[in-house]
């Protein structure tokens, strides 16, 4: 039996030889040669994704900023780079990530409701492309900032539509109850208030309502009201928009969705655009897990098989604070093992897989039907995004390592997380 049709993550994803591979890369001999827990990315995965999004933009005025909180590694901020994206970032951190992978600051967005003053001095001393503003307060900081400064911040408003995306409450952003974003109705308004401010430039609008998103709906709602924004903001205003940032959010297949792809997606948003008559404008899209979630595998190994009368459970050494998102979201990620034929000397058993940190909500799959052994070896499938960029060092559990595979070739692109580089910071008195 394969699962090959199955797997998230498929076609770079695949039994081969009864044994599951990334690419051309054995998973079980990477867990042998690096331990687990243990993140594996493929590379094939990232630049596919993307390659539907340039598809999706051929002949066009459009660019991809890749939202580097789905996964800041620095190797794959450098992958990203290398293929022509700029990045949407949230954090001064994160920017010099980008700065250290290769990126450049004037293809660099700063999303974001919190934005601290030392953060937006060193954005515009960096020269970044583009302040993503989120209330007025905000839009106040980011004009004293830049006025001390002698500049002049290029901003764009990030409206909230309120478009119901049909996603997870704690990954909504375009709803009148979230904290993101300006208002629909106050946002004629705030261009009005920023145009009169000395040091900010108007460069555009921006709109992200949401995450793991999978149909084409909440788009195209979405789409038109902030067109409509753009008609009012340039012709009652008459102020000129030069970029409208359409954000992220497309979703993937972790559990049997079917999202559109992002070439799909934006053949019918252009349609819209077209009809509109703002074909020949510069878009932007920033999206994050399309691009690295399904490229994304955490290998772990089986600890104990313990019985119970109400559930069984497989305890395995990765845990929430590896991959957050079961305990935050209740999110689904399949669970496969690595040798594909049944353990010799085990049974098909329901179990809840668990990890070893002391809380209850440290689990990763529930009610999963499993043929396995301890001493052996599971993968957590789509996990290239929010999860090792999630992670931390509850209960002092190191970070795990991470590898990028390419083709047959594996590469270590951040070392295991030892117990001194956890305690570097720390001082006793």
């Amino acid at each position: 039996m394969s699962h090959t049709s199955t797997l998230p993550g498929a076609p770079h994803l695949h039994y081969q030889n009864q044994e599951l591979m990334l690419e051309g890369v054995s998973l079980q001999s990477l867990a042998r040669e690096h331990g687990t827990p243990l993140f594996v990315y493929s590379k094939a995965s990232m630049l596919e994704a993307l390659s539907h999004y340039q598809k999706g933009f051929e002949g066009r005025r459009a660019r991809v900023h890749y939202a580097m909180k789905a996964n800041s590694s620095l190797a794959i901020l450098q992958l990203f780079a290398k293929a022509g994206c700029g990045f949407d970032i949230v954090s001064l951190g994160e920017l010099e990530r980008v700065l250290r992978a290769g990126g450049k600051a004037q293809d660099v967005i700063f999303s974001g409701v919190g934005k601290t003053r030392a953060e937006i001095q060193a954005a515009l001393e960096h020269g970044i492309l583009c302040f993503n503003v989120e209330s007025v307060p905000e839009l106040d900081v980011i004009n004293e900032v830049a006025t001390s400064m002698g500049k002049k911040a290029p901003i764009s408003v990030r409206v909230n539509p309120n478009v119901d995306a049909k996603t997870h409450p704690y990954i909504s952003t375009g709803l009148k109850g979230n904290k993101f974003g300006v208002a629909h109705e106050e946002t004629l308004s705030l261009y009005a208030r920023a145009h009169q401010l000395p040091g900010i430039e108007i460069v555009g609008i921006d709109c992200h309502i949401g995450s793991q998103i999978t149909t084409m709906d909440p788009y195209v709602d979405a789409l038109i009201k902030v067109l409509d924004l753009v008609e009012q903001i340039e012709h009652q205003l008459g102020i000129k928009l030069h970029h409208i940032d359409f954000g992220g959010g497309l979703g993937i297949n972790y559990n049997g969705e079917t999202p559109p792809m992002a070439d799909e997606l934006w053949k019918k948003l252009w349609s819209v655009i077209d009809a509109r008559g703002f074909g020949e404008r510069l878009f932007m899209v920033e999206p994050g897990r399309s691009l690295v979630g399904n490229a994304g595998v955490c290998l772990s190994e089986i600890q104990y098989l313990k019985p119970g009368e109400q559930k069984n459970f497989c305890i395995i050494d990765a845990a929430m604070n590896d991959l957050p998102r079961p305990a935050m979201y209740e999110a689904y990620h399949a669970i496969v093992p690595l040798k594909q034929e049944a353990s010799k000397h085990a049974q098909s058993v329901v179990y809840d897989v668990v990890g070893p940190v002391c809380e209850s909500g440290d689990w990763i799959g529930r009610e999963r039907e499993l043929c396995v052994q301890p001493g052996e070896h599971l993968a957590v499938l789509s996990t290239g995004a929010y999860c090792m960029s999630m992670s931390s060092n509850y209960n002092t559990r190191g970070r795990p390592a991470e590898i990028l595979v390419d083709q047959d070739q594996s590469h270590l692109i951040r070392q295991r997380e030892s117990l001194d580089d956890q305690l570097r910071l720390e001082r006793l008195v």
